[in-house]
């Protein structure tokens, strides 16, 4: 898995400011070299795999020339095509009920028209902002809308 850092201003810009004594104290420990500070703590036993939720990004997809606009739900680190785009969400949240309304989604879009296909957006995107870090293509928009998440199916569940 590819790890992206951050300057503090964006995390606290896109996170809200619950999150900022957190990333300070991970920080100062990378700093001092305590690694294992950074890690997360574990759950659970190493016999009992714990599935997380599963997130699916809702995005708005324009093409310019068409005037086709469409919605696309993206599940978490799997590829979706849109024309000649290829969008992987890497991570999506929502803040909670009680503070200010803000979705934001971390994306990777490639254009498939070239071999190799090429990189033309890598970022975040905020539900509310989405000019501030936008697709920049010549014949797609691409926007983020909301976060859903669904819980894991319960022990004895089937999908």
């Amino acid at each position: 898995m590819k790890r992206v850092f951050l300057p503090v201003a964006v995390l606290v810009l896109v996170m809200g400011h619950r999150p900022l004594m957190a990333m300070q104290s991970l920080a100062e420990d990378a700093k001092s070299g305590n690694a294992a500070a950074t890690l997360p703590p574990e759950t659970g036993s190493a016999s009992e795999p714990q599935e997380a939720p599963a997130t699916v990004t809702i995005v708005r997809a324009l093409d310019k020339i068409t005037g086709r606009t469409t919605e696309l739900e993206l599940p978490q680190d799997r590829p979706v095509r849109f024309g000649t785009l290829r969008i992987v969400a890497r991570h999506c949240e929502s803040r909670p009920p009680e503070e200010e309304p803000e979705t934001f989604a971390f994306l990777e879009i490639d254009d498939m028209k070239d071999d190799p296909p090429k990189r033309v957006f890598s970022g975040w995107m905020m539900a509310s902002s989405p000019a501030l870090h936008a697709l920049e293509h010549p014949i797609y928009d691409v926007w983020v809308i909301a976060c859903r998440t669904s819980a894991p199916p319960a022990e004895g569940e089937s999908r």
